[in-house]
C-alpha cells in the first residue's frame, strides 16, 4: 500500500466530513447559503466553494461557522480533525481540545467555578462587567482566555441588521474594553473585528511580566465594555461554553424607568423555556436590581434576561450577548 497515498487522501476526507458538517448545520438553522455569509461576513460564493469541496478549510471561517450556526462545537471538532490530518506528516498530532471546551492550550482543561455578570444602564449606555473564576484543571499552563461581545440590532433579519451595523458599526472606542486578574492589567489582542462581532484573546500577562494560570491553581479576571442602547439593546444571553459550576447574573436599571425582568433557558435539546427560578428583585432610592443565578449550567446551555421599561412608550429591540 503506498503510504504517502493515503495521507494526501486523509486530509481530502476531513475536509469532505468538514463541508458536510457546515452543510448539516447550516440546513438545521433553516439558513441559505447567502444569508449564512451576510452573517460570517463573508462572500456567498465563498460558502458554496466550502461546501462544494472547491475551497478548503481555514480556521477563521471554522470559528465563525460554528459560531453563527451554534453547532455545539461539531464544526470546531471537523476542522480540529482536519488539521491534524494536515499536519500529521509534518509533526505528531496534537490532542484534540476537551471535549465542549475553547482550545486554550495542550493539555489545559479550564472549568469556571464562578461566573458573575452585572449589566448597569444609565439611560443611553450599558456597562457590562463580567467576573470570573478560572481553575486550570489540565497539565499544562494557561497563557490566555478567549472571550467575544456580538449583538444584534434586529434579530431575524440578517440583511436589515448588517445594514444596521455597516452605519453604525461597533468601535474599540466606544467599547473601552478594560481587563484585569488579581489587579493586574491583562493585555488583549482581537482576533475578529467585525461591525457586530468582536472576539478577543485576553493574556495572562503586561507590560511588567507574565502571570500564567499553571495547574490546580484558580484565578479571578474581570473585564468591562460600554455598548449604546441603540447597538445593544433590551436583552441579555448569556452562553455556557464552558465547565461551570456558579452562574449569576445582574441587571440594574434607574428605577425611575419602572423596569420588568424576565427570561429563557435554551439548551442543546430543548427549545426556548421559561428560566426554572424567577429573578430576585430588590431596589434602593435610584435603582432597580434584579439578581438570577444557577449551580451547575448545562454545557452550551444559553439563558437570556429580557426586560422592558414601563415608563417609556417606546421599546427597544436591540439584542445584546456576551460569552
Amino acid at each position: 500500500m503506498d503510504t504517502h497515498t493515503d495521507e494526501q487522501q486523509e486530509p481530502t476526507s476531513q475536509a469532505g466530513a468538514f463541508a458536510a458538517e457546515v452543510s448539516y448545520w447550516r440546513e438545521v438553522r433553516g439558513l441559505p447559503k447567502r444569508t449564512l455569509a451576510a452573517r460570517m461576513g463573508f462572500d456567498p460564493s465563498y460558502v458554496s466553494h466550502i461546501e462544494s469541496g472547491r475551497a478548503k478549510p481555514t480556521e477563521e471561517f471554522a470559528r465563525l461557522a460554528e459560531e453563527t450556526l451554534n453547532a455545539g462545537k461539531a464544526i470546531w471538532h471537523r476542522w480540529c480533525d482536519y488539521d491534524a490530518a494536515r499536519t500529521r506528516t509534518r509533526q505528531p498530532a496534537a490532542p484534540p481540545a476537551p471535549r465542549g471546551a475553547e482550545p486554550y492550550a495542550i493539555g489545559s482543561a479550564l472549568v469556571v467555578e464562578h461566573d458573575q455578570a452585572r449589566l448597569d444602564y444609565d439611560g443611553t449606555h450599558y456597562r457590562l462587567t463580567m467576573r470570573r473564576r478560572l481553575r486550570n484543571t489540565g497539565t499544562e499552563p494557561v497563557t490566555r482566555y478567549l472571550i467575544r461581545i456580538s449583538v444584534d440590532r434586529y434579530p431575524g433579519e440578517p440583511e436589515r441588521s448588517n445594514a444596521h451595523y455597516r452605519q453604525r458599526p461597533l468601535t474599540w472606542d466606544e467599547l473601552g474594553l478594560s481587563a484585569t486578574c488579581q489587579g493586574e492589567a491583562m493585555h488583549w489582542q482581537a482576533t475578529h473585528d467585525r461591525d457586530a462581532f468582536k472576539e478577543i484573546w485576553l493574556a495572562f500577562e503586561n507590560a511588567h511580566g507574565s502571570y500564567p494560570l499553571y495547574p490546580g491553581d484558580s484565578v479571578w479576571i474581570q473585564y468591562a465594555y460600554t455598548v449604546s442602547d441603540d447597538k445593544w439593546g433590551q436583552w441579555f444571553q448569556r452562553a455556557v461554553r464552558l465547565p461551570t459550576e456558579h452562574l449569576e447574573v445582574q441587571l440594574a436599571f434607574p428605577r425611575a424607568l419602572d423596569p420588568v425582568v424576565w427570561g429563557t433557558e435554551t439548551s442543546m435539546t430543548a427549545q426556548a423555556a421559561p428560566l426554572r427560578t424567577a429573578p430576585v428583585r430588590t431596589e434602593d432610592t435610584r435603582l432597580r436590581i434584579f439578581t438570577w443565578a444557577t449551580a451547575a449550567p448545562a454545557l452550551h446551555a444559553r439563558y437570556r434576561l429580557a426586560w422592558r421599561f414601563r415608563a417609556r412608550t417606546e421599546l427597544n429591540t436591540t439584542h445584546g450577548e456576551s460569552r
